[in-house]
């Protein structure tokens, strides 16, 4: 098998696992749950959110929860300049059940600000939080699988955002928790 046959059926089972993914979509209170999950994390605001709550409330460690918003943020913004490196065009063969502000799929903005919020999270910045990490990595997940009921992403673009954002979360993860400027 050559690398063309290898490209096309790596593109073949993005284009079947959207399509069976959004599918899901028919049923009106996943399309609701789907929607409103892809609302909440435009430009990572529930990721952003909650960091700025978790400061505001948690004064022992402020720094550790701005500094890991500063974090989720970089993430995503990262995110948006790999797309607009790559310039993929959303999924066409599918409606989508929302609008989008841009035009580029690569990687998923979605899932980079919610993998990287997670990994802040699971890499001990917040002391290993257990309840805090049991809320986010399953709601995290939801908002992944939620851009692909949607019909906005393929799956690699989601996949790509969860690699993106836990690699930028691992990279900054010292600076987190250091007591540096």
């Amino acid at each position: 098998m050559d690398e063309v046959d290898v490209v096309k059926g790596v593109r073949g089972l993005d284009r079947r696992l959207l399509s069976a993914l959004h599918a899901r979509g028919a049923d009106p209170r996943v399309a609701s749950a789907a929607r409103g999950l892809s609302r909440v994390g435009e430009h990572g605001l529930l990721w952003l959110a909650a960091g700025l709550a978790g400061a505001a409330v948690d004064r022992e460690r402020r720094r550790v929860w701005l500094r890991g918003t500063a974090l989720t943020a970089g993430a995503h913004l990262a995110s948006m300049g790999v797309k607009r490196v790559v310039r993929r065009p959303r999924p066409a063969h599918v409606e989508p059940l929302v609008g989008t502000i841009g035009r580029h799929s690569f990687p998923s903005s979605h899932a980079s600000s919610a993998a990287a919020a997670v990994a802040v999270v699971a890499h001990g910045a917040l002391g290993g939080a257990p309840l805090l990490l049991s809320a986010a990595a399953p709601l995290a997940a939801a908002m992944c699988v939620s851009r692909l009921v949607v019909g906005v992403h393929y799956p690699s673009d989601v996949a790509a955002g969860v690699a993106l954002g836990a690699l930028t979360a691992r990279l900054g993860a010292r600076w987190v928790v250091s007591g540096d400027g």
